[in-house]
């Protein structure tokens, strides 16, 4: 059973390149030490890749790939629990029991969870809805094409400067989103605090060390794009070790 610590206002500490160092090097040991729990995990976002491809190609319905891509914002939360859980056990001694743990991760529904995973699937859907706006505000008087099949359109002078703008806007949404998010999931398997403070908390983190942090973030989407590439199997491997470091890097950033 979790242990939680008593209720208290999180702290902000300042962090640098160290921090960010042995968090990796802490994520890939705990990994090393429970690897099927981890891939166990990876495996459903990998799974989910592979349903979302096989939407786009075998079946050329590419509407599919919303409702397959809504499961990670919703499923995501969770599971980063696990890795958070397993690092937290190791980290104090207890037993890695896949009842106990898998507990702790169903509990969550009754804790502030399922609310950040809502504020996650709302900015999923927004960005869903903009992104439709960008296109039709580009690319809205085009020839109808098929994009999955056709990527001509985007070559064009509209098509580059839809990416162009796609491309910013969806930057800062993902700067946006890391920013609340970075340590306060960690937090809310932790601590008994609201969902709001954790992610305030988070955003001050991020504000504190700007720098560090956003080349962290950067670091994470470039090691989850080069993972996806060999038809998602990287992430086997990318997840665990990044959701562990995470839980060691919360454990520096916030007391």
């Amino acid at each position: 059973m979790t242990t939680l610590a008593p209720p208290a206002t999180p702290e902000v500490n300042e962090l640098d390149l160290p921090d960010l160092r042995q968090s990796l090097a802490l994520g890939w040991r705990d990994f090393t030490r429970a690897p099927l729990y981890g891939m166990a995990f990876a495996a459903v976002y990998v799974l989910g890749g592979w349903l979302i491809v096989w939407a786009m190609t075998a079946k050329g319905q590419i509407w599919w790939t919303l409702p397959a891509s809504a499961g990670f914002p919703i499923l995501g939360p969770f599971i980063a629990c696990g890795f958070y859980e397993i690092s937290r056990r190791l980290e104090t001694g207890e037993p890695l029991r896949a009842g106990e743990i898998f507990g702790v991760i169903f509990r969550q529904k009754d804790r502030q969870i399922p609310s950040i995973a809502a504020v996650i699937v709302v900015f999923f859907l927004f960005w869903n809805f903009l992104a439709h706006m960008i296109f039709a505000l580009f690319l809205g008087r085009a020839t109808m094409t098929n994009v999955s099949s056709s990527l001509t359109i985007f070559t064009t002078p509209e098509g580059i400067a839809m990416l162009a703008v796609g491309t910013i806007v969806g930057a800062i949404f993902a700067t946006l989103l890391f920013s609340l998010t970075v340590v306060s999931l960690p937090m809310l398997l932790d601590r008994e605090v609201d969902f709001v403070t954790a992610m305030l908390k988070s955003f001050a983190l991020v504000q504190e060390n700007p720098v560090l942090m956003l080349g962290w973030g950067a670091m994470i989407a470039v090691i989850l794009f080069v993972a996806m590439l060999p038809w998602f199997l990287g992430l086997f491997l990318a997840l665990p070790v990044l959701g562990h470091a995470t839980w060691h890097l919360y454990r520096r950033a916030i007391t």
